[in-house]
């Protein structure tokens, strides 16, 4: 906003002075958006010292260029139109203002959509299970043992035995007569008080996390992933709207060379088994347009509960967010966004549960302020520098 504002004093200045020194509307408007131009760009490379996706243009000149000259030839337009008045030219600064503001998230719309929209390729990961499921819990006593069973029952050829580089402090399977699993089934028990915990421990779980309190999904989410062991890590909930076999479709395309593979309730090959009520279907359309304000991506569902990444690319970003709400999902797309992540979207089949933790106006109201939260953090240099993330995609 700064580097902002003395831009524009910089135009508003510079016409001021070569109007009153003679020069026509025309030759003082040119140089007064050229000095402008130049000021915005240099003091954006030399103050922003961490930019994040909305910045991408710093280094990019020719994006930054097409978008002076789309506004600049507004600004021109109104400023001839109107008289080429000095206060003419103060309404040409707004209006010019918003028609950049629209070019410039176009053209970052392209830009972020040609960094996602190749899977980067790279080598998976050479140990751990090649699937870890995590599935965040709260006060779920009396369904997680079936989840915990159909996970295991519908996955179960995905429970190969893998290599695993001997550790000296852990017995050998080899030696003990127990195969490792290539599914690893993580339970984080989000503060319940109901035995949740002990519940998916006695279906088999392979991990057990347990919260003193609630604490919230995305913090459940997170301490999951941290945890978990797999090449490739998924999450979904514990009433299993999506079924397991889902999950298939996910790993493949993590095997397949994506960062992140996310579900869509709203791809074209979708199928709906039980519908959600309208009023949280319009919830969820509100939550994807207010999301637009960060994200640059095309991502016509940012709350589907189904995501997968590869194992470490979510070491490398869950330890940064922060976010605990429901706009944890969104939180994750930003950083997808800011380190260059590639991401495809894929169809899933959904049955909404009439049992939900959601409370739509209180969580909608958080999920707004968490929103604004992450942007805060995201100008304010709240997030690690892009070079943080450089080693995950240096081969792609």
């Amino acid at each position: 906003m700064a580097v902002g504002t003395v831009a524009t004093a910089v135009d508003i200045g510079s016409y001021y002075v070569l109007r009153d020194l003679g020069w026509t509307v025309l030759g003082a408007d040119v140089v007064a958006l050229s000095a402008a131009a130049a000021v915005s760009f240099g003091l954006h490379r030399a103050v922003t010292l961490r930019p994040g996706p909305t910045q991408r243009w710093l280094g990019r000149a020719g994006v930054f260029s097409v978008v002076v000259v789309v506004s600049g030839a507004t600004d021109l337009a109104v400023l001839l139109l109107a008289g080429g008045s000095v206060a003419d030219k103060v309404l040409a600064v707004f209006v010019a203002a918003g028609v950049r503001s629209v070019a410039h998230r176009t053209l970052m719309f392209r830009v972020i959509h040609d960094e996602q929209s190749h899977p980067a390729n790279r080598p998976m990961p050479a140990e751990g299970p090649r699937l870890s499921v995590i599935v965040p819990a709260y006060q779920e006593v009396d369904r997680i043992a079936t989840t915990v069973h159909r996970l295991r029952s519908e996955l179960a050829d995905l429970a190969l035995p893998h290599q695993t580089k001997p550790d000296p402090g852990v017995p050998d399977p080899a030696n003990s007569g127990l195969a490792a699993s290539d599914l690893e089934i993580v339970v984080v028990d989000d503060g319940s008080a109901d035995g949740t915990a002990a519940a998916a421990r006695s279906a088999g779980a392979d991990l057990v996390i347990e919260f003193p309190e609630n604490r919230g999904k995305g913090a459940a989410v997170r301490a999951g992933m941290l945890e978990a062991h797999g090449r490739a890590r998924a999450f979904l909930d514990a009433d299993l709207a999506y079924g397991p076999d889902q999950l298939r479709r996910l790993l493949a395309g993590i095997e397949d060379g994506w960062d992140v593979v996310v579900g869509n309730r709203h791809h074209v090959a979708t199928r709906t088994l039980a519908p959600t009520s309208w009023i949280r279907g319009i919830g969820s359309r509100v939550v994807n347009l207010a999301s637009q304000v960060l994200l640059l991506g095309h991502y016509r569902d940012t709350q589907c509960g189904l995501k997968a990444f590869r194992g470490d690319v979510a070491e490398a970003i869950f330890p940064i967010g922060s976010i605990d709400g429901f706009a944890f999902d969104i939180e994750l797309l930003h950083l997808v966004e800011r380190y260059r992540l590639s991401l495809t979207e894929v169809p899933v089949e959904v049955e909404n549960s009439e049992r939900s933790t959601v409370k739509l106006v209180r969580d909608t109201w958080r999920l707004g302020s968490d929103i604004l939260t992450i942007r805060h953090r995201s100008r304010g240099g709240g997030y690690p520098p892009i070079e943080s993330l450089e080693s995950l995609t240096s081969q792609a």
